[in-house]
C-alpha cells in the first residue's frame, strides 16, 4: 500500500534571462569603476640616431627652435633671441596663419631639458601637432628626426 504518490520532480532549470541581467550589471559596474587614465609621457630622441630622417626627405621646412647649452632660445633661420612667453607668441601667430606647421628643437646635448619641455608646451598651446626634434646621425651631419 502506497500511502504517499511520489511526485517526479524535474531538476531546476538555469534562467539564462537572468544570469545576462547579472553580467551586464557587473561589466557596466566594472566600467564606471575603472579609471581609463592615460599617463602623460613625454617621447624624447636620443642626440644620436642612426634612424634619423635623411636630408631633404621632407618637403617642407620646419620652423626652428634653437637651445644652447646655457638654455637660450633662438627662433627662426635667423636665429632670432626670444624668451619663452615670447616664443608662445611667435608659435601662436605662425600657427594661425599656418595650418599645417612643422616645429624642429635643436638642442645642444647638454642643454637643460626645462626648456625643451618648454618649448614642446608651448608648441601644443600653439596647436602644433608634429615637432621634431634635431639630431646627429652616425656618421653625418645634424638632421630632422621624428620624435
Amino acid at each position: 500500500m502506497r500511502f504517499f504518490i511520489k511526485k517526479r520532480r524535474q531538476p531546476p532549470g538555469i534562467i539564462i534571462v537572468a544570469l545576462i541581467d547579472i553580467l551586464i550589471v557587473l561589466l557596466i559596474f566594472l566600467l564606471v569603476t575603472t579609471t581609463l587614465k592615460q599617463q602623460p609621457a613625454l617621447k624624447l630622441a636620443l642626440p644620436e640616431s642612426s634612424q634619423s630622417q635623411k636630408p631633404g626627405a621632407s618637403e617642407k621646412t620646419p620652423l626652428v627652435v634653437t637651445i644652447d647649452p646655457q638654455g637660450n632660445l633662438r627662433l627662426g633661420p635667423d636665429s632670432k633671441p626670444v624668451t619663452v612667453d615670447r616664443l608662445k607668441q611667435e608659435l601662436s601667430a605662425l600657427a594661425s596663419k599656418t595650418a599645417d606647421m612643422h616645429l624642429a628643437i635643436s638642442a645642444d646635448k647638454s642643454a637643460p631639458f626645462g626648456q625643451i619641455v618648454k618649448v614642446m608646451d608651448a608648441a601644443k598651446e600653439a596647436g602644433i601637432k608634429t615637432v621634431d626634434a634635431f639630431t646627429k646621425g652616425a656618421t653625418a651631419a645634424p638632421q630632422p628626426s621624428k620624435r
